[in-house]
């Protein structure tokens, strides 16, 4: 999933109209032009936004008035030397989306042509170089032992510059660790913190559900996910259900956090005991979004249950609340709706235990004859 494996590699090596590449070529945190077809909408602003390696963006000024359009690659400006990037929003959109990222500054570096067959010549050969320069920078760290994790090396396009990312739980020093990499590589180096989220966004994947991650196809705002997320919703607490690849709480628990909260105001802050006229009913579960609770006649037995309505516990409860006792209810004809059916995992193994997991094959032995 990561840019080594896009196939917008084999296009730019056999094609050198980089015009063409873009419509067939994939890549992360993709960018829709909803204004393209719209009258008005003409390519006449000065903010470009590109795209370079992953799901690394940036905004650059068309101060020469090229004729863009989404898909372009595009040589830019960089802190030294150039880069060669895609060009994913112009126009209106353009400026529209760099205002909702809220920059504090303008943008200040410009475009300078559209990348020509050199441009993507050297961008492919610098490009190949950042799978080994990374395998042998953790070496490096290894050596230093140092507590930190070379996580991906992005070259620029005219091969001058590196950026190294890196994940660490706290503070390191690798001005040491620098030194021996402009000593090794002979390039100008760059180091960048990242988190375990952004790690994985880099790298991509298959999720649980059988989509692309999230972080790597379109989310940008990788916000940290709170533990009472997943009880709001009455999630089971398991791990490795609730966890990523990254080995956060899945940035999904937060789509429908906001539907759970809003049905959640319906319900009362603590589920009272209904007094029937067959007894004591015990609140044992609920289901939020279809206001539904499911009680019991007993505190312990949770075998047989039945359904009320989240306005009918309501009824009852101003009844208990005056004294009176509601009405005997037939569990048969009140539980309209299927109880929901929760899947336990506690009894399920980990990824390591299965492996740990002997196999009890039966062993052949041979066949013993008598002698006669």
């Amino acid at each position: 999933m990561s840019c080594v494996n896009c196939a917008a590699k084999a296009l730019l090596n056999k094609s050198s109209n980089t015009t063409e590449i873009a419509a067939e070529a994939c890549g992360k945190l993709d960018s829709y032009d909803w204004l393209n077809d719209l009258p008005g909408n003409q390519n006449n602003d000065l903010v470009v936004e590109v795209r370079f390696k992953n799901t690394r963006k940036d905004f650059f000024l068309n101060d020469q008035q090229l004729f863009l359009k989404r898909g372009d690659y595009v040589a830019v400006a960089s802190t030294h030397g150039h880069d060669v990037g895609q060009v994913t929003l112009t126009g209106k959109v353009a400026v529209l989306q760099m205002n909702r990222k809220n920059l504090k500054t303008a943008p200040d570096k410009t475009i300078y042509r559209k990348a020509t067959s050199a441009d993507i010549e050297n961008w492919n050969k610098a490009k190949l170089r950042e799978k080994p320069v990374m395998i042998r920078a953790r070496q490096l760290v290894d050596q230093l032992r140092l507590e930190m994790k070379i996580s991906d090396v992005e070259f620029q396009a005219d091969g001058s510059k590196a950026t190294f990312y890196y994940i660490a739980d706290g503070r390191v020093d690798f001005r040491e660790l620098i030194k021996l990499y402009a000593k090794e590589f002979n390039i100008k180096i760059e180091m960048k913190q990242i988190g375990a989220r952004q790690e994985a966004a880099m790298v991509g994947g298959i999720g649980s559900c059988g989509n692309e991650l999230c972080c790597s196809s379109w989310r940008s705002n990788l916000d940290s996910v709170s533990a009472n997320a997943a009880k709001i919703q009455e999630l089971p607490h398991n791990v490795q259900k609730l966890t990523g690849q990254c080995g956060k709480l899945k940035c999904c628990l937060m789509y429908e956090l906001d539907s759970y909260m809003e049905a959640q105001q319906d319900f009362p802050d603590v589920l009272l005991e209904l007094e029937m006229e067959e007894g004591i009913a015990y609140p044992k579960k609920k289901d939020v979004l279809q206001k539904i609770v499911w009680y019991g006649m007993s505190a312990t037995d949770n075998s047989k249950l039945f359904s009320l309505p989240l306005a009918r516990v309501k009824e009852i409860i101003m009844m208990n609340k005056k004294g009176v006792k509601a009405p005997a209810v037939n569990i048969k004809e009140s539980d309209n709706k299927e109880e929901p059916k929760y899947v336990s995992f506690e009894n399920e193994l980990s990824v390591t235990e299965r492996f740990k997991k002997k196999n009890h094959r039966r062993k052949y032995k041979p066949k013993q004859y008598q002698k006669e």
